[in-house]
């Protein structure tokens, strides 16, 4: 997801596409620990997606104060 995508969301969508992708994240991380994945760097983009997703959230607080 890019970050042009993730700004143009809402914040009650995207405070709720974090949880969605974070329980995607956990269960993806789970299922590589019992099988390995065909595209293990998957992990890495969903990690960076999140991380993006909770800077925005962050930086929307900070300036709502």
């Amino acid at each position: 997801m890019k970050i042009s995508e993730i700004k143009e969301m809402s914040t009650g969508d995207l405070v709720e596409r974090v949880n969605a992708e974070v329980v995607n994240y956990n269960q993806v991380v789970l299922n590589h620990s019992i099988s390995p994945l065909d595209n293990p760097v998957q992990i890495k983009y969903l990690r960076r997606t999140i991380a993006r997703m909770k800077s925005e959230l962050r930086q929307r607080e900070l300036t709502n104060k």
